[in-house]
């Protein structure tokens, strides 16, 4: 008892030293430390197979004095510092270690066309992702299965995300989000990024669950998605899934009570004569291309996927805009002037083909997601040695694309680091570069809710910005938080007052 106890504390101190601060935390048990110095000499024979070993010429390769850990600290001070400067002096393509791993970036348009047109069976995407998603989605979904099932599951999950369904869609995020804000009154200063991630979660999940799971999601339910959702860390990433660690265990109780509530939804709605038309239903009426129907364990695990995968996108890209609108007041009222010049002067509740028409909000949610992208790295194992702008990436790496790097090169974009929606007037702002704009991913891994995730956005921006005027507190923007997997502000709060109409 006593041996675990000492394990499960230096497992707490190696999760904050992970995930929590990596520039100033690295103090993990002697014991564990030791068996990291065993699995350094295999990273180091791992590097030593990658040398050229003739004429193959491989990435300029960043060295690290640091045994094992490599460039993890620095990395995790500020990544995105960390590959610009790298960019600056080596070029497209460079690579470099972390934590045993060797990781190998494609900086650019060009240079990320290897990931994007590449095949699963060259550079794979299970290899990387399922240590990470598995413990949350369950077994049997997503990176758990072949890539061609997985192909078949995402079209399934497709076909409940239609225009059809997004009409209705519309009204029931409208109406959650002005009994949210309810709460708020006339004016006051409050975080905004924990306001819009509860709201994306409620709006979500009647959206895409059903009523008898949104009718079920109490605070009880919704610290049980936290605690799910606290899964995606870099600890998670990086670290076995069996190490005693207060977020792994969160996460799998979490994951474990969830399933247990969809069970019984889909369990009585499959003995239901009653039929409905959302995505719950969809799932239960899909098969595979043999015919086979979904299991129950299969229908759980794609729908807390569907929810969780784009609660980051959604969450973290409406709080940083309220963030630039904010800062804005003039783009503020414009977007309030959009409003009433399309869904008329007394602002009657929206419908899905007047967010079509709102130009000005669109722009900025696309300008917010490329100085902003939510996932900063998008990654796959190579399988098969790569070439790629005269090098040779061998099998063992990590091949890696950042959106947020390529949303913001000085040679691709204007004034790259500027907050300029207009850009988008242009018909090419990233000088036609296909793979300069990546906030969703391309190819065939490019994410199924990309428009989804817009109706929502739109839809709640929409009602908000006919609610309230925002404002800086005392003039702050908030900094990046690179601590977690997804880049959210650092303190975020925000300054309101109810909108005099």
């Amino acid at each position: 008892m006593m041996l675990f106890s000492l394990w499960e504390a230096g497992g707490t101190l190696l999760e904050e030293a992970v995930g929590g601060s990596l520039a100033s935390r690295v103090l993990i048990p002697c014991t564990f430390l030791l068996a990291l110095a065993y699995v350094s000499k295999l990273a180091f024979k791992h590097l030593l197979q990658t040398e050229d070993p003739g004429n193959v010429k491989y990435p300029p390769y960043i060295s690290s004095h640091i045994p094992f850990l490599g460039h993890a600290i620095t990395f995790g001070k500020s990544p995105i510092s960390f590959l610009e400067n790298a960019y600056d002096k080596y070029g497209p393509v460079f690579s470099f270690t972390m934590v045993g791993k060797t990781f190998t970036y494609l900086v650019g348009s060009d240079a990320a066309a290897l990931m994007f047109n590449s095949k699963n069976e060259d550079l794979n995407a299970e290899d990387v992702y399922s240590r990470l998603t598995t413990p949350v989605f369950g077994n049997g979904v997503a990176y758990d299965v072949p890539n061609p099932i997985f192909l078949e599951q995402k079209k399934m999950l497709k076909t409940g995300l239609n225009i059809a369904h997004f009409k209705t869609h519309v009204e029931m995020i409208e109406e959650e989000t002005q009994e949210y804000f309810e709460r708020w009154g006339d004016s006051g200063v409050r975080n905004l990024f924990e306001a819009l991630s509860e709201l994306i979660i409620l709006t979500a999940s009647r959206c895409l669950h059903g009523k008898e799971i949104r009718s079920m999601l109490n605070e009880r339910v919704a610290q049980l998605y936290a605690d799910l959702d606290g899964g995606f860390t870099h600890a998670a990433w990086l670290l076995p899934g069996w190490l005693p660690l207060p977020s792994f265990r969160r996460r799998d109780r979490a994951h474990r009570e969830i399933k247990n509530i969809f069970y019984q939804v889909i369990q009585k709605r499959r003995n239901s004569a009653e039929r409905e038309d959302d995505m719950l239903q969809t799932l239960l009426d899909a098969t595979y291309k043999d015919g086979t129907p979904l299991n129950d364990d299969e229908i759980a695990g794609m729908l807390i996927g569907l929810l969780l995968a784009g609660q980051h996108t959604s969450s973290t890209t409406s709080a940083w805009m309220g963030f630039f609108l904010a800062q804005n007041k003039s783009l503020q009222n414009q977007c309030f002037a959009e409003q009433k010049a399309v869904c008329g002067e007394d602002l009657p509740p929206l419908n899905y083909d007047q967010l079509k028409d709102l130009q000005v909000l669109d722009r900025c949610i696309k300008e917010t997601l490329r100085l902003r992208p939510p996932i900063m790295t998008m990654m796959r194992m190579a399988r098969t040695p790569q070439s790629v702008a005269g090098y040779n990436i061998p099998p063992g790496h990590q091949v890696c694309v950042s959106p947020t790097v390529n949303h913001r090169l000085k040679d691709t974009w204007d004034k790259n680091t500027e907050f300029n929606p207009n850009r988008y007037l242009h018909d090419n702002p990233a000088a036609g570069e296909k793979f300069a704009y990546v906030p969703f991913g391309a190819g065939r891994h490019r994410c199924i809710g990309e428009n989804f995730a817009y109706v929502q956005i739109k839809t709640i921006w929409s009602t908000m910005i006919r609610l309230y005027e925002f404002e800086l507190v005392d003039g702050y923007f908030p900094t990046i938080n690179y601590t977690t997997m997804i880049h959210t502000p650092n303190n975020p709060v925000i300054r309101y007052k109810r909108r005099k109409i």
